[in-house]
């Protein structure tokens, strides 16, 4: 606290610093908030009230300087605004212009005084937490981006990941469910999306181990394993169809496609499973499926033929090659084979499908044995056939080419 002040126009004497220390104290101990976030501010008020001095330039910037500390040392804006006021109050309350004066003009005068100065006061106070905040919010929002990225791409710096995470309430030694949702609509704001989702997920899975962020225009769900576990029954939450209701509810009636990985423990737990969400995007993305809700294991058998083309390319040019003879050309039969095998190696259900007869059906079945010598009546000429049809679908053939031997 500053030392006494000079007599002003109103004749009174020094200000002691004593005095002004004690009423600092008692209003921070009221508000529980630090003393020193008052600084210069009471000598400020009592040189406005004795000398009708109005405070310069330089003494609110380091009023401003003292929101921006506040904020820093996690004061809030109001708790800070409540501590002016109360120093405000006591100081007008003990002030001795205003206790030694009868003259109504003088104590009307000091009141202007000190109103103007705790106006201009209060207002750089909130100014510098608010801006202060607001950098802090964007280097948090910086910080944050950053480690989910990391997370889901699988630091190489396994220590330093685990300490990293754990801020965000994230235990890299549990397992987790990583689950992908993408707006339907190319103007959804995904932003606003994911904070709405973030609170109906904490909500239902609690706030531990549960992380809600957007990647590249998509929402990622960090869920632990053990929060979808039902005491009532031997199945789990599906993860998936969860996250599509809540989006669902939130978003007005606005479309979205889901799709969740399988929970994995460990550092590598995590990007794991979001690459089995990823992948099931992917993969429905290409095969034209419309399913709002996916599950990395109903697609697992397309990331294994997916990942080695070479092979994939050579199953369906060997195996389904041989039906481009057909008169009507490969399509037809191709099609066929993909809805018997959907339709659980039925006739009937695969013709109604195809709308044709179920004669129509065993006809073009036979004469896929005729062309390729592989029948589905055979169940290792089969598995081929079958696996051949799924690599015709991932690289949709026989419409589109399929990519020239390397």
């Amino acid at each position: 606290m500053a030392g006494t002040r000079h007599p002003g126009r109103f004749g009174e004497p020094p200000v002691p610093a004593d005095w002004l220390t004690r009423v600092a104290e008692s209003a921070a101990a009221s508000c529980q908030a630090p003393a020193d976030l008052l600084g210069e501010y009471l000598p400020m008020l009592a040189d406005a009230a004795i000398n009708g001095r109005r405070p310069d330039a330089w003494e609110l910037d380091a009023v401003r300087e003292l929101g921006r500390r506040a904020a820093t040392d996690g004061v809030g804006a109001r708790r800070a605004v409540d501590l002016y006021l109360s120093a405000a109050w006591r100081l007008w309350r003990e002030l001795p212009v205003v206790v030694r004066s009868k003259d109504p003009e003088k104590v009307r005068g000091a009141a202007e005084a000190v109103l103007r100065v705790l106006d201009d006061a209060v207002g750089v106070l909130v100014d510098g937490h608010q801006s202060e905040r607001r950098e802090m919010i964007r280097h948090e929002e910086a910080l944050r981006r950053e480690f989910v990225d990391d997370l889901l791409r699988g630091d190489a710096d396994v220590s330093r990941m685990v300490e990293r995470a754990e801020p965000f309430g994230i235990d890299l030694g549990k397992a987790h469910h990583v689950a992908l949702a993408v707006p339907g609509d190319p103007g959804a704001l995904v932003d606003r999306a994911a904070i709405g989702l973030e609170r109906a997920v904490v909500d239902r899975f609690g706030d531990r181990d549960v992380l809600v962020a957007t990647k590249d225009g998509r929402v990622v769900v960090v869920i632990p394993a053990r929060a979808t576990a039902t005491a009532s029954s031997a199945h789990s939450v599906d993860v998936g169809a969860v996250i599509h209701a809540d989006l669902g509810r939130l978003a007005g009636g606005q479309r979205w496609r889901v799709a969740a990985g399988r929970a994995f423990p460990g550092a590598f737990g995590i990007p794991r499973s979001y690459e089995e969400a990823r992948d099931a995007l992917d993969v429905a993305d290409r095969l034209g499926l419309d399913a709002e809700v996916l599950h990395a294991r109903d697609v697992l058998v397309y990331r294994v033929l997916g990942r080695d083309q070479a092979a994939i390319v050579d199953l369906v040019r060997d195996v389904l090659g041989p039906l481009q003879q057909s008169r009507g050309g490969a399509g037809p039969l191709v099609e066929t084979l993909q809805e018997y095998f959907d339709a659980g190696d039925v006739a009937t259900e695969a013709a109604r499908r195809l709308h044709v007869s179920v004669r129509t059906v065993t006809y073009r079945l036979a004469r896929v044995a005729q062309l390729t010598g592989y029948s589905v009546a055979r169940p290792d000429q089969r598995f081929a056939l079958h696996a051949a049809v799924l690599g015709a679908r991932l690289h949709d053939w026989p419409a589109r080419p399929l990519p020239p031997d390397p």
